[in-house]
C-alpha cells in the first residue's frame, strides 16, 4: 500500500502513506527551553525499528512486528511444507523462515514502486516501513492530480503482479514436488494475493486510492473521492469481517468451531479493524487538508519592532508594548535584521534583571531557512518550518521588507483549533 496524505493503504497490509499534514506540536515552542521549531529536524530516524538500507535516498525500517510475523510464516509454511516435503524433517524451518524473508522482499519491492513513482512526481518519500501486515511508504505529500494519484497507488499492486508472473514462470523450469518448486509456488500465490487485496476499491488499500483518483477525476474535488473510497473502504472492513470467516469454513464444514476456525476469525477481525480504521482516518486527514489553507504566515504573523543589539531588555520590551508588538527584531547599524529574540529567554528573565540585560544575549541569528514569504500557508508553511526547526521566523514580504515575527507557538494554536473543528469521521 502507499499512504499519501489520506490515511493509508496497503501491500498485504502494505502501504504508500503520505502522511498527516506536519503537525507542529512538538517540544520546543516558545516558553520552553528548547529551541526545537514544529517537529524535530525531520524525526525519520526514530520509532522506525531498525536501518535496512536507503534506496533511492529513503530509509526503509523493520519494524519489531515483523519479526512476529516472521515467526508466524515461518510455523505455518512449515507444517505445509511437512505435508508436502515430509523428508526435510527440521530443515523446513529453514526453508519456511527463508520464505518470509523472501516474501516480505515481495512487499518492499512493492512498497519501492509506490517510492519510485512519488520521486518521479517530485513527491518527497519520509520512509519506507516493513511491519506486521506488510509495508508503508509515507509519503509526505499528496498528488496534485487525479492521473498521478492513480498511477501512484497502481504501481504497488502492479509490481505484485509482476513478481507472481516472474515466479510462476520460474515453476515452469523446476519440478513442483521440490524445495525451489514448493518456494516459487508460495511466492507466485502471496503475491498474487497481495495485489488482489489492495486492488480492493477501499481506502485505506491502493484500490481505494485508485477509486478516490476516479472519483475526484469525475467530479472535480479530492474530498469527493476520499469521503466516496473511505465509505466503501468501511463497507469492504465488514465485508471482510463477516465473509473471511464464512469463505474459509466453506471449506471446513466438518470443524466449525475449531481452532482453525477462532484463528480465521481473529486474523478477519485485525484485517478488518485495520481496514476500518485507515478508511477513517483516510477521512479525517482529508478534512483536515481542507482546513489547512487558513494557516497563513500573514494572519499568524505577530509584529515586531527592530532594537539594537545593546538594547535593555527592559526598554525593549517598553517599546513593543508602545507600538503594540509581540517581538523584537535585533538589527545592525544599517537597519538589516540579524538576529530574533526568543520569547522562552525573555519569560525566563526576571523583571527586576531585565535593566541589565541586553536583547543580543537572548537572541537567535538568523540562519537560512528562518526568513519565510508572508504568502505561505498551509501545507507550504508546515512543510518551511519543520525544513528549518526554530521558535521564531522573520516573515519577509517579495520585496524584502520585513512583516513581522513568527512564532512557532502561534502556529501551534492555530493547528490545534483547525484539528477540533475536523468531525470525527
Amino acid at each position: 500500500m502507499e499512504n499519501s496524505g489520506q490515511g493509508g493503504s496497503g501491500s498485504g497490509g502494505a502501504d504508500h502513506q503520505a502522511g498527516q499534514p506536519g503537525d507542529p506540536r512538538k517540544p520546543g515552542g516558545p516558553g520552553g527551553p528548547g529551541e526545537h521549531g514544529p517537529g524535530p529536524r525531520r524525526p525519520r530516524e526514530s520509532g522506525g525499528g531498525i536501518l535496512m538500507g536507503r534506496p533511492f535516498g529513503v530509509p526503509v525500517y523493520v519494524a519489531p512486528s515483523w519479526f512476529l510475523v516472521a515467526a508466524l510464516i515461518t510455523w505455518v509454511f512449515g507444517g505445509q511444507l511437512d505435508r508436502v516435503l515430509p523428508e526435510l524433517g527440521r530443515a523446513r524451518y529453514l526453508v519456511s523462515l527463508f520464505f518470509a524473508v523472501a516474501f516480505y522482499a515481495s512487499v518492499l519491492v512493492h512498497e519501492l514502486a509506490h517510492t519510485v513513482a512519488a520521486l518521479r512526481f517530485r513527491l518527497p518519500v519520509r520512509r519506507i516501513q516493513l511491519q506486521f501486515f506488510g509495508g508503508v511508504s509515507e509519503i509526505e505529500k499528496e498528488s496534485e492530480t487525479p492521473g498521478r494519484e492513480f498511477v501512484l497507488a497502481f504501481v504497488g499492486p502492479l509490481l505484485s503482479l509482476v513478481l507472481a508472473g516472474v515466479f510462476w514462470v520460474g515453476m515452469q523450469a523446476v519440478e513442483p514436488d521440490t524445495v525451489p518448486g514448493v518456494l516459487l509456488a508460495g511466492l507466485m500465490v502471496s503475491n498474487l494475493l497481495v495485489a488482489v487485496f489492495n486492488l480492493l476499491p477501499g481506502l485505506p488499500l491502493d484500490g481505494g486510492r485508485m477509486l478516490r483518483a476516479v472519483v475526484w477525476k469525475i467530479t472535480g474535488r479530492p474530498m469527493a473521492g476520499t469521503v466516496a473510497a473511505a465509505w466503501v473502504g468501511r463497507a469492504l472492513a465488514v465485508s471482510v469481517l463477516v465473509g473471511l470467516p464464512l469463505l474459509t469454513q466453506a471449506y471446513r464444514a466438518d470443524d466449525f468451531g475449531g481452532v482453525d476456525s477462532l484463528t480465521d476469525a481473529l486474523l478477519a477481525a485485525i484485517l478488518a479493524a485495520i481496514i476500518w480504521t485507515g478508511a477513517g482516518n483516510s477521512l479525517r486527514m482529508a478534512r483536515l487538508r481542507e482546513r489547512l489553507p487558513g494557516l497563513r504566515a500573514r494572519t499568524l504573523t505577530r509584529r515586531a519592532v527592530p532594537v539594537a543589539p545593546t538594547t535593555p531588555l527592559s526598554e525593549a520590551l517598553r517599546r513593543a508594548n508602545e507600538e503594540g508588538a509581540r517581538a523584537l527584531v535585533v538589527v545592525d547599524a544599517a537597519g538589516a535584521p540579524t538576529a530574533l529574540v526568543r520569547e522562552s529567554a525573555i519569560v525566563g528573565i526576571p523583571v527586576h534583571r531585565r535593566p541589565w540585560v541586553t536583547v543580543d544575549t537572548l537572541a537567535q541569528d538568523i540562519q537560512d531557512g528562518m526568513r519565510i514569504s508572508a504568502e505561505l500557508s498551509g501545507e507550504d508553511l508546515l512543510e518551511a518550518l519543520r525544513q528549518t526547526p526554530a521558535t521564531e521566523y522573520l516573515v519577509v514580504e517579495e520585496t524584502g521588507e520585513v512583516y513581522g515575527v513568527l512564532s512557532t507557538a502561534d502556529v501551534e494554536r492555530a493547528f490545534v483549533a483547525a484539528m477540533a473543528r475536523t468531525p470525527a469521521p
